[in-house]
């Protein structure tokens, strides 16, 4: 038996959780993601995270059910997934030569126990100042269309970035360094390095 859930498809995930070791397996959560503006970033990354795994929690009460949600801050603006290569243009755009915060919510969840433990991950992204060819560069190696912020930093990360003040997993999409530690404290241990 996995000993958890993963509650996502991204690749990125479910890579990093492999490559530490864990036996689990992933189920697409199938929800409409939230882009509400009445939420702060750290607050739409929780509710996100939350409503991913409880959909899959339903379906699976007696297991742990891991979710997450990420998304790119700058200042006050708030960039999700985009919604097209012209949308993932205008992301890069804004991101080139700033610093943004990745911010990743994570809930984990057992729906027979009514348990629930959740974290915000903050970190901080300097972006190089890119040209316009560069960034055209950049969006044909990408594949900006599944990634918040419109980029992936296992994609190339010296092109873009310029410094990452801490997690730089969570910067793909899942900081490890917080997810092993919510994992160990439920008993669940990589079974293999």
């Amino acid at each position: 038996m996995p000993s958890f859930i993963l509650a996502s498809a991204s690749p990125r995930r479910i890579a990093l959780l492999q490559t530490a070791g864990f036996d689990f397996q992933a189920e697409h959560p199938e929800i409409e993601e939230s882009r509400s503006k009445f939420f702060s970033p750290s607050e739409l990354t929780l509710f996100n995270a939350f409503q991913k795994a409880a959909a899959v929690a339903n379906r699976h009460p007696e297991e742990f059910v891991l979710a997450a949600d990420t998304v790119v801050a700058l200042d006050s603006e708030v960039f999700g997934k985009p919604l097209d290569l012209q949308d993932a243009r205008r992301m890069l755009i804004r991101l080139v030569g700033r610093s943004h915060d990745v911010i990743t919510g994570i809930a984990l969840l057992k729906a027979s126990r009514k348990q629930l433990i959740s974290r915000v991950v903050h970190t901080r992204v300097k972006f190089r100042a890119l040209s316009d060819s560069e960034i055209e560069s950049y969006l044909k190696i990408a594949e900006p269309l599944d990634k918040a912020g419109a980029y992936a930093a296992q994609s190339s990360p010296d092109m873009i970035i310029e410094k990452v003040t801490g997690s730089f997993s969570n910067v793909i999409g899942l900081p490890m360094e917080v997810v092993g530690s919510l994992l160990a404290s439920l008993g669940i241990y990589p079974v293999a390095q």
